[in-house]
């Protein structure tokens, strides 16, 4: 595949094929051709991943932040252009989330997020000073169609939250989308990242994804506002952050969250969204 790091020959080797993506195609001779045509493997041994998928507002920098971090802490890219990537392949039947420890999990997630932040963005990227802004046009017309008062307070508590810190919206590589599901096992590295959608910005806007995995695990606690405490103290001290900045930045993320529900029709807010802004804005 040519691609801006220059040209990769790659052949085809069997491997097992995700189940969901089989099942839609097996029906015809035609379409199990396909899928047995799937699967890459480079010219000199080495497995590897071909991602196809169109270029969007989200994803269209996920190249720039994969050549950026260069493999540490996150799947390596081999070769890219538009629309496609050549990925290491690693363990997709083992992510982070098959790990039976929620402690144990998130100390991994928190200490991965960690080193990617660490990194400054590169020109090229999405800015979150400009994603926070666009939030911020958008929740007073959004307010209303929320049926609740306590929804609408809530979702304008978030975007007052947001205007006191747009104005120092960071400049750190973020993931934005780092859940246990996003970490594959992995030869080069034991748990690396996948599926980076990155912006330019404060490390708190990266910190939802892990507050809301697993969230069973937080209900059977029988503790939810502790329980989402002691996760947001876990990362907020991984990652050095300040705690106030870090929840004006998670509330960001829940507006964010909240404004594409009711861009979807919905009248209500999410409550696990509701129940970890609410934990936050709690926090003594």
């Amino acid at each position: 595949m040519p691609g801006r790091r220059g040209r990769d020959h790659v052949r085809a080797a069997p491997v097992i094929v995700p189940e969901a993506l089989t099942a839609s195609y097996h029906r015809t001779d035609r379409g199990r051709a396909w899928l047995a045509a799937l699967p890459v493997v480079r010219a000199d041994g080495t497995p590897a991943v071909l991602k196809l998928q169109p270029v969007t507002e989200d994803n269209a920098a996920a190249p720039v932040g994969l050549r950026t971090w260069d493999g540490d802490g996150v799947v390596r890219l081999l070769a890219d252009e538009p629309g496609a990537m050549l990925l290491e392949r690693l363990d997709a039947s083992r992510p982070l989330s098959s790990v039976a420890d929620d402690a144990v999990v998130l100390r991994i997630l928190a200490d991965l997020l960690a080193r990617l932040v660490a990194v400054p963005a590169p020109p090229g990227v999405r800015r979150l000073a400009d994603i926070a802004r666009a939030l911020l046009d958008q929740a007073p017309a959004a307010a209303p169609a929320l049926r609740s008062a306590a929804d609408r307070d809530l979702l304008r508590t978030c975007a007052s939250a947001v205007a006191e810190v747009v104005g120092e919206a960071g400049d750190r590589l973020l993931h934005w989308d780092l859940h246990y599901d996003n970490v594959l096992a992995g030869d080069r590295e034991p748990w690396p990242a996948i599926d980076p959608e990155p912006p330019a910005g404060d490390p708190g806007f990266d910190l939802l994804p892990a507050l809301d995995n697993r969230w069973d695990a937080v209900v059977a606690t029988g503790d939810v506002a502790r329980a989402v405490t002691r996760r947001f103290d876990l990362l907020t001290d991984v990652l050095g952050l300040d705690r106030d900045r870090a929840t004006a930045w998670t509330l960001g993320r829940v507006l964010q969250n909240a404004l594409w529900d009711v861009a979807d029709g919905e009248t209500a807010l999410n409550p696990v969204q509701v129940a970890i802004a609410t934990a936050l804005l709690d926090r003594p």
